[in-house]
């Protein structure tokens, strides 16, 4: 987007705009230089900037836990292990409330979903323009440099919370067909609740329901992030104007405390969300448990 003038809508289609790989007009692979070569490279195009800091931040997670995990002892605990372990006791006593099932699985994915969630959702109160600037050597966001788009907040690509939310939605089809068996799967969004003999009506109510609340696992935590995300960005265009006069300056200086409070209240959208998608995941998987007679 090298012709892109610092402008109001130029400067927000350019903060939505991911980092895109994928085959190029002239039939070669590679990175898009604008909005339009990334919608012209279609399913198979991979953002890599979502990639990146999804799987940095898994591995982050990763080597915490596993270094809390080596020093654990039997003595009281102590700094990061306290922490540590305050986080699996609250995700052990939330899956123990919500799961009736028994499933050595579920605790494990449940704190990888809580944390892995949370650790995304945190990129959302860096400034917008900190890490493009960095990626794009130190250049003005607009001007075109090394890695021109960079997005931060993966949650704020549709790919990765659906990505997500497809990966749970496999996960309730294999434990449902497991547990109640494939007939017993069906017969569930068939028979119930009114009988085999209202089937059409069954499956007017049943499977529509049945699908939508794995799709809105994923669309509820994208829209809660994007709509953040777009809050932050709209707050920094007050920053525009900040060294180059007195109404700028009084502009940005308010910008600063707005950026500042709704930071403070995003926290609590950020942890909020993480929990929301962890519990209804245990939620939905206990149900694929569940069996019906």
């Amino acid at each position: 987007m090298a012709s892109d003038s610092l402008t109001t809508t130029g400067y927000i289609k350019h903060h939505l705009q991911n980092l895109t790989y994928g085959q190029l007009p002239d039939g070669t692979w590679g990175i898009a230089h604008s909005a339009a070569e990334a919608r012209e490279m279609g399913f198979w195009a991979i953002h890599l900037d979502t990639m990146f800091w999804s799987v940095l931040l898994g591995a982050l997670f990763l080597w915490l836990f596993a270094k809390a995990a080596r020093k654990a002892t039997a003595d009281t605990p102590s700094g990061w292990l306290n922490f540590v372990e305050w986080v699996i006791d609250f995700i052990d006593d939330n899956v123990r409330g919500s799961f009736s099932g028994k499933n050595d699985l579920i605790a494990p994915l449940s704190l990888t979903l809580f944390v892995w969630i949370l650790l995304m959702n945190l990129m959302d109160l860096l400034p917008v323009d900190l890490v493009p600037w960095i990626a794009n050597g130190f250049q003005s966001s607009l001007t075109y440099g090394p890695i021109h788009y960079f997005k931060v907040l993966p949650i704020a690509d549709i790919n990765a919370p659906v990505g997500m939310a497809i990966g749970v939605a496999i996960l309730i089809h294999y434990y449902s067909i497991k547990n109640k068996g494939l007939g017993g799967f069906l017969a569930e969004l068939t028979f119930q609740p009114l009988g085999k003999w209202a089937m059409p009506f069954n499956m007017l109510i049943e499977i529509p329901g049945f699908y939508a609340k794995q799709i809105a696992l994923g669309l509820r935590l994208y829209g809660n992030l994007f709509a953040g995300e777009m809050i932050f960005i709209l707050i920094a265009l007050l920053f525009g104007g900040l060294f180059e006069s007195l109404y700028g300056a009084v502009l940005g200086l308010f910008g600063i405390l707005l950026h500042l409070a709704w930071a403070i209240f995003h926290v609590l959208i950020i942890a909020l969300q993480a929990y929301v998608f962890m519990i209804l995941t245990v939620v939905f998987l206990n149900q694929a448990h569940e069996t019906h007679h």
